[in-house]
């Protein structure tokens, strides 16, 4: 699967201040750019999060593990019937489990570039689909819930909505903890998962700085 080259008309950002005043346009870097959605990468690091969710904890008795069983049913020859050996085998009722389901680790990694470039092809997508916004900064006086409900509803945010900032913003992530739409990372924190399970990415300017710097550092 090749990937979708956003079109050039599409590298500007939207800049909002806290009252949901438009102010100007941000560019965002023509390293991110050139990367385009890439569909495919996408999809590989979103299966490998959803992997390292599992808990793998499923878990079934085999013959041995079932207790009971000791004793041999019948005699091994002149019954007539077939020969068994404990009534605790799998074809049994109250037997084992064949081929049952064990407690196993399914998680695993790509390589850190992949993931990298994966982040930056879940920007390309947003910005392409129009979902990717810029506010001057957040910049929460206080930790408190209202603040981010008065925030999103200048912003007009509807849907879950991922602020990224460039530091860490304590009071905006104890604000938002009451939010069940709304969540708050860091610009070196966020994933690619992350830019799939929102369905509008907030990133306030000084965080779109450091996305550039970012993009700049990584192989090609």
């Amino acid at each position: 699967m090749k990937s979708q080259k956003p079109d050039i008309n599409h590298n500007k950002i939207p800049l909002f201040d806290s009252s949901g005043k438009k102010l100007e346009h941000l560019e965002l870097d023509k390293d991110v750019l050139k990367r385009g959605v890439n569909e495919k990468l996408l999809y590989q690091t979103h299966v490998m999060y959803a992997a390292n969710k599992r808990r793998g904890t499923a878990s079934t008795k085999t013959r041995a593990d079932v207790r009971g069983g000791g004793k041999k049913p019948w005699r091994q020859k002149g019954t007539g019937r077939a020969r068994v050996g404990s009534t605790r085998n799998p074809i049994w009722r109250h037997g084992g489990v064949a081929f049952g389901p064990h407690p196993r680790d399914f998680s695993y990694t790509l390589p850190r570039q992949l993931k990298k470039h994966a982040f930056f092809a879940g920007i390309c997508a947003k910005l392409k689909e129009g979902k990717l916004i810029a506010i001057e900064s957040i910049g929460f006086k206080e930790p408190k819930t209202k603040n981010f409900v008065h925030l999103a509803a200048k912003l007009k945010l509807d849907g879950k909505t991922l602020f990224l900032s460039e530091g860490h913003e304590k009071n905006a992530v104890l604000a938002a903890r009451n939010m069940k739409n709304i969540a708050v990372k860091e610009v070196r924190e966020a994933t690619a998962r992350d830019m799939l399970l929102a369905d509008r990415v907030v990133i306030t300017k000084s965080g779109l700085k450091t996305l550039n710097d970012i993009s700049k550092k990584i192989k090609k």
